[in-house]
């Protein structure tokens, strides 16, 4: 299965699963011409399909493999969660699954930070009112 069959597959199935809309070949650090296979770019979530992992393809060889640590590394100094999968992860439905999690618990997250932020606020306009 080509790495292109392999997104359509995996894009097959976030629609499936009814999985918030991501951008395809989202570009990030630039200048710098990265790009994820999959965005979701509010929760800074991305993934990577991995084909030609058995068939000793670009990104399992010397450079290749190089070129995407350095990616990846800068990927998660900018704060994003990288997921890699492959081939066996999208067919078994692993890859979907880890997505819809990380998703939901970015969105606790941010759900979270939120309500802190509205207690340190409402703290801090107490204090101004001298309560």
């Amino acid at each position: 299965m080509t790495k292109s069959e392999l997104e359509a597959e995996f894009a097959f199935h976030l629609k499936a699963l009814k999985i918030k809309k991501s951008e395809r070949e989202y570009t990030f650090a630039r200048p710098r011409r990265w790009r994820f296979d999959f965005a979701w770019v509010d929760e800074k979530i991305a993934v990577e399909i991995e084909g030609g992992i058995w068939t000793g393809g670009r990104h399992v060889r010397g450079k290749g493999f190089e070129n995407d640590c350095e990616k990846q590394n800068q990927a998660q100094l900018m704060g994003w969660a990288v997921y890699r999968f492959t081939p066996t992860h999208i067919a078994r439905g692993d890859a979907v699954e880890i997505i819809r999690k990380a998703l939901k618990t970015r969105h606790e997250e941010a759900v979270s930070l939120v309500y802190k932020l509205s207690l340190l606020t409402t703290k801090r306009k107490r204090k101004k009112k001298g309560e």
